[in-house]
């Protein structure tokens, strides 16, 4: 058998991580049919079957789970050889993913989740998919649902509320418009309402929830919003109530096996304290307009 590639398996990995072609040529930036040729070449080298693959993914089969263990070991290798060679393995790295909005409220308050003194660094990936943690893709995410997981841990975080927002004082002749985020990406409840719910009021479409707000702010229509961005924002306002449907809990999560680590521990408690501070703007309590 000819020697593989070490890319053949970070495209493997890729689809592994992300379930399906569409999901991983976002990350990896091949197409959806180059990527699912190249993992057909590679289980044709390796001689196994490595994906069940059907309409609504890839799931991998027990030669895959196999594979999928080896790599995550190997990958992690990798990584600390590479920060050796750059000079920063005195620092370790912990690996957050989490949803687009929330990773606004943490870059804003960065400083309170590392500080000068910290000796580890900071990985953010943001995306509204599912933080992924079974396999180590992250260390910590933030979730919307109690992880089902066996081997996952978890910190409740609060409640998070949303509304739909318009531009302050902006009003429309006749049917008021809508923008939403297409419908590939609309993955969470609050991206899939107003497709469900004023559908035929759409008159534009993204595919980045910060260009949503972007919209409507700019006065092209009304959007869903969690009630920490708009709220805060004081060139939107409310264009009705809460939407309590969408209100749901929050969680941080981590790898049962890694959650005493002491870094994960340090960042895991600092977001959690972070959270915390925020618990009412989260949960859809508007900020005092007096003095």
């Amino acid at each position: 058998m000819k020697d593989i590639a070490w890319d053949a398996y970070q495209l493997f990995l890729a689809v592994a991580r992300q379930g399906g072609l569409t999901a991983a040529a976002e990350t990896t930036g091949l197409s959806a049919a180059t990527l699912g040729r190249r993992m057909v070449e590679l289980e044709q080298a390796l001689g196994r079957e490595l994906f069940l693959r059907s309409q609504t993914g890839y799931r991998l089969t027990s030669d895959g789970s196999q594979l999928l263990e080896h790599l995550v070991e190997l990958e992690a290798g990798s990584r600390r050889v590479e920060e050796w060679r750059r000079g920063t393995a005195g620092q370790s790295l912990v690996r957050i993913s989490l949803g687009t909005w929330i990773a606004w409220l943490l870059c804003q308050n960065m400083s309170l989740i590392r500080t000068p003194r910290d000796e580890f660094r900071i990985d953010l990936h943001v995306a509204e998919q599912r933080a992924r943690l079974a396999h180590r893709e992250s260390d910590i995410g933030i979730r919307a649902f109690e992880p089902e997981e066996p081997n996952l841990a978890a910190i409740a975080a609060g409640e998070v509320a949303y509304a739909a927002y318009k531009a302050r004082n902006r009003e429309w002749m006749g049917p008021e418009p809508w923008v939403a985020i297409d419908d590939e990406n609309a993955v969470s409840a609050y991206l899939r309402w107003p497709r469900q719910q004023a559908a035929e009021q759409i008159v534009a479409t993204v595919n980045r929830p910060r260009s949503l707000r972007d919209l409507v702010r700019a006065g092209a229509g009304i959007g869903v919003l969690p009630c920490f961005v708009g709220d805060l924002d004081p060139t939107l306002e409310r264009a009705g109530d809460e939407i309590s449907d969408l209100r749901h809990r929050q969680w941080i999560v981590m790898n049962n096996d890694d959650r005493h680590r002491s870094d994960i521990r340090t960042v895991a408690d600092r977001l959690a304290k972070l959270l915390k501070s925020h618990r009412d703007i989260l949960a859809g309590k508007r900020p005092s307009t007096t003095g």
